[in-house]
């Protein structure tokens, strides 16, 4: 929990561009259930101005700030040099969520957290015992490989375009694993994979493609008949991976539009001490998007 003698309460997202972001529209309406007082704003800030505007806010009253695109990296060696990472944030390589403390900077990384939340509670889906695909070995995998972990999968299988990457971040994560069965792989290597250890039950799209219109194929076989499909992007429609998913049969689909009002929870209760309810806040950005 931040300091609360702030002597204003003032938050905001960081990004480049930060025009499109809802996180201004989803903390104001977690501040106004919880009736926190505070105001929180989307600041546009170039790369190479991010760590001069990191030791400015303070100084001018903000408590805590959100990161995203494209500054997730840089912001964890900014904390990693002038505050403390939690453990989540330290394997990440990156945070989405930063706090200042009564006992310094705190660098956080709640994306991993939110998308459990969402799995778990709003979907209903336990993931302990189950085979789970992560696409991608980039900065939105590394955030949900830890608490991936911590639920317990049979196995997490992380396949990217590039082979040695996934390979990488299987064995830095590799201490974590307890009883799972972790690897990396080429999504070339997929349909063997698949053939020699079996179907997955879950598969989780970390890859920015839907972002750009692409959809992934997946070999046939690669998912059980009772498979959940997660897509880290949203929108309007299903994206391009959900529907590639539903076109191959998979009937249990989701996007991450709740991953972003959970991770955004999970960073406002470690800002604030009270932890918002998530599903009005869901169902009103649902409905906006809706209308779009």
């Amino acid at each position: 929990m931040t300091d609360q003698s702030c002597h204003t309460d003032h938050y905001a997202v960081l990004g480049h561009p930060i025009h499109h972001s809802m996180s201004p529209k989803i903390h104001a309406a977690f501040a106004e259930q919880t009736g926190q007082q505070l105001s929180y704003e989307a600041i546009d800030v170039s790369p190479e101005s991010l760590q001069t505007r990191l030791t400015q806010l303070p100084k001018e009253g903000f408590c805590g700030v959100n990161i995203t695109v494209p500054h997730k990296e840089v912001a964890w060696q900014y904390v990693k040099q002038h505050g403390l990472l939690s453990e989540r944030a330290a394997l990440a390589g990156a945070v989405n969520t930063l706090a200042w403390t009564t006992e310094g900077l705190l660098g956080d990384n709640t994306d991993g957290q939110g998308l459990l939340n969402d799995l778990q509670q709003r979907h209903g889906l336990s993931l302990a015992g189950k085979r789970i695909l992560l696409l991608g070995a980039g900065g939105a995998s590394r955030g949900v490989i830890l608490p991936l972990l911590a639920a317990h999968p049979a196995a997490l299988v992380i396949a990217n375009r590039t082979a040695a990457r996934a390979e990488a971040l299987a064995e830095l994560f590799a201490p974590q694993r307890a009883n799972c069965v972790l690897l990396g792989c080429g999504l070339g290597h997929l349909d063997r994979l698949t053939a020699s250890a079996g179907s997955f039950d879950v598969v989780i799209n970390a890859t920015s493609a839907s972002l750009g219109g692409e959809s992934i194929t997946l070999p046939t076989g690669t998912l059980t008949s009772d498979a959940f499909a997660y897509d880290m992007m949203y929108g309007k429609a299903l994206t391009p991976f959900l529907q590639a998913q539903q076109n191959a049969g998979v009937r249990h689909l989701a996007d991450g539009l709740g991953m972003l009002v959970e991770q955004a929870a999970v960073a406002f209760t470690l800002w604030r001490g009270v932890t918002p309810q998530t599903q009005p806040v869901y169902n009103q950005l649902r409905n906006d998007l809706s209308n779009k």
